[in-house]
């Protein structure tokens, strides 16, 4: 994402991750096999990451 992301820009990727992250953990929930699961897992921790640097960034915009 570029430095100078606006905060319309941050608040679209933010519900995104949001969306994301609730799609996610919908899925883990069916989820069988412990492959699956850490997979599942993986890309729900990645999206919180995201979703964190995002909330900074917003924040910092004020």
């Amino acid at each position: 994402m570029p430095e100078n992301a606006t905060q319309q820009d941050l608040d679209a990727r933010i519900a995104i991750a949001r969306r994301n992250i609730a799609e996610l953990t919908e899925q883990a929930t069916g989820a069988a096999g412990a492959a699956v699961e850490e997979t599942i897992a993986n890309r729900i921790a990645e999206q919180q990451d995201l979703l964190n640097e995002l909330l900074k960034r917003r924040e910092a915009l004020g």
